[in-house]
């Protein structure tokens, strides 16, 4: 495939109107080639996952002394304010109804500010042939890349993550926990979608935005977009999540195992760890896998409410 120079512009896209009249607006970068196919790519819908536009300043870097075949659309900041309150979600005084934009996708352009912000984003993304939506995980989640179906995980295998997240079916997962969210609306529109999940969220980790560069140039090589062939592990795990995570029965005052790491492999009824209520020293809930898998996700945060996410176990495929 013939590949030229990179062609780079930066333009302001608005996204909603805020109620003292002001714009939200993000930057949106083209870098444009010879003819070939469009990839999107976004950071920062969440506005504590920093590492993903970290390594989109890198992805700059490079894009603008090679050359490629086709366009690269990205959006290092997908939700300003957000990010601007150093907020996972927007704040609720904006959108009380949609304050997470991850579930929000395709939007709607008669919605709330949420919902329209999406849908001005949405319009981009529409037109490509494959899409990378950014994220950054806590300390306690093991780093991977969640995809939903073949398409979609060739690219994922592309990504170069030894860990590999599929998505359950949509007809045997809980509704709440794929709807609205961009690699699933991709995946309606016949639009091939990967969700990288990096590590360390609120921070930037040097070690994570370099593999977060490093995997979007693989997928780009992978669609042809630049040279070469991805640079994958030589060991890949792939396991799958129907969203039906382990969550708190009572409030308390989480302890999980002191030998169970993000990673390891537990077995049906293997102990996590426990709540205990911190002023009568009762134990409250032993909190235990339902099936064998991999812990990708534990809570280190040990103050609880009933109800909040403690850990994911996934089924090994």
């Amino acid at each position: 495939m013939n590949r030229k120079r990179v062609t780079h512009t930066a333009t302001e896209r608005r996204l909603a109107r805020l109620p003292s009249g002001s714009d939200i607006s993000v930057t949106v970068h083209r870098y444009e080639g010879s003819p070939g196919p469009t990839v999107y790519v976004q950071a920062a819908q969440h506005g504590i996952e920093l590492n993903g536009t970290a390594a989109l300043r890198r992805l700059h870097d490079h894009l603008t002394s090679t050359e490629i075949a086709g366009t690269v659309l990205v959006v290092p900041i997908a939700n300003p304010r957000a990010f601007d309150h150093r907020s996972y979600v927007t704040p609720h005084a904006l959108d009380a109804v949609n304050s997470n934009m991850n579930r929000v996708w395709p939007g709607d352009d008669d919605g709330t500010l949420q919902e329209r912000s999406a849908r001005r984003l949405w319009y981009l993304v529409e037109g490509a042939d494959a899409v990378i939506d950014l994220h950054t995980g806590s300390a306690d989640m093991l780093e991977h890349v969640r995809f939903q179906d073949d398409d979609s995980e060739a690219l994922a295998e592309a990504f170069g993550s030894e860990y590999l997240l599929v998505d359950a079916a949509e007809e045997n997962a809980p509704d709440r926990d794929f709807r609205g969210k961009l690699r699933t609306a991709a995946a309606r529109a016949g639009i091939p979608a990967i969700t990288p999940e990096l590590s360390n969220s609120r921070r930037v980790d040097h070690s994570a935005v370099q593999r977060g560069a490093t995997g979007i140039r693989n997928v780009l090589r992978k669609m042809n977009v630049l040279d070469g062939v991805p640079d994958t592990p030589v060991t890949r795990t792939v396991f799958r999540s129907d969203g039906d995570c382990i969550r708190a029965e009572d409030s308390g005052l989480f302890e999980p195992r002191p030998d169970i790491e993000v990673g390891d492999r537990v077995s049906p009824e293997t102990t996590l760890g426990s709540i205990y209520s911190p002023a009568t020293f009762e134990e409250l809930q032993t909190v235990t896998a339902r099936e064998s898998g991999i812990v990708y996700s534990l809570t280190r945060e040990s103050v609880v409410a009933a109800g909040e996410k403690l850990a994911d176990v996934a089924e090994i495929v």
